[in-house]
């Protein structure tokens, strides 16, 4: 899968901006995003499943679910750092440009990659400043194009948000735009689950 971001505004300007959105909500309480319905587990997309031959430590951890992040300003402002420096960090490049072949999912190589490898290295950092694994899911949908794409999710108690590669805007899932197909399972790596009402995924799967 292949997605180019669309022009981005200065990292302060942004920044700024949606600070300026969280607090607005954060001052709301009634405020909350939803959080997606999980339904069974179902295969892996392709590149991750090959991810993991290639890196089994990363596909074996089992988490101990104890429940989503607490939404704080600290932690948005975490989230917009880490999707605004990734995403100003990666260019945008093809699977086959850059290995000769399609779907590997890797993290960035020498500063670019596609969606998959945006998301694995947002999720690297924020595991480094603290979140648990078991809230940052790897996720597929389908733009209305019909495009296969991958987002990170982070799980909060104020519902589930989108880091994306297309946008420096934290957003709702629900506010994406996506159909939601498919997500990791939060209390194991190598485990996907279905979204309820989801479509069938357009992209390869190992079933």
């Amino acid at each position: 899968m292949i997605s180019s971001p669309k022009a981005r505004g200065g990292y302060r300007r942004a920044t700024f901006l949606v600070g300026l959105a969280f607090g607005a909500w954060a001052a709301a309480p009634a405020f909350a995003a939803g959080s997606m319905t999980i339904g069974g587990l179902t295969s892996q997309p392709i590149g991750h499943y090959e991810f993991c031959r290639a890196n089994p430590s990363e596909c074996s951890i089992r988490s101990r679910d104890t429940g989503p992040e607490r939404m704080s300003g600290e932690l948005w402002q975490t989230l917009v750092d880490v999707n605004l420096e990734v995403n100003g960090a990666v260019g945008p490049a093809n699977d086959f440009d850059i290995y000769g072949k399609d779907e590997v999912w890797a993290y960035p190589e020498d500063s670019i990659g596609d969606c998959e490898d945006y998301v694995l290295e947002k999720r690297r950092e924020l595991v480094a400043r603290g979140l648990s694994l078991s809230n940052l899911l790897i996720t597929v949908v389908r733009k209305s194009d019909g495009e296969g794409h991958a987002i990170l999710t982070v799980r909060t108690d104020r519902g589930d948000f989108v880091l994306d590669n297309l946008t420096d805007a934290i957003r709702p899932w629900e506010a994406s735009g996506y159909h939601f197909l498919k997500r990791q399972a939060s209390n194991h790596t190598g485990h996907w689950v279905t979204i309820r009402e989801g479509q069938a995924p357009l992209v390869g799967s190992v079933q």
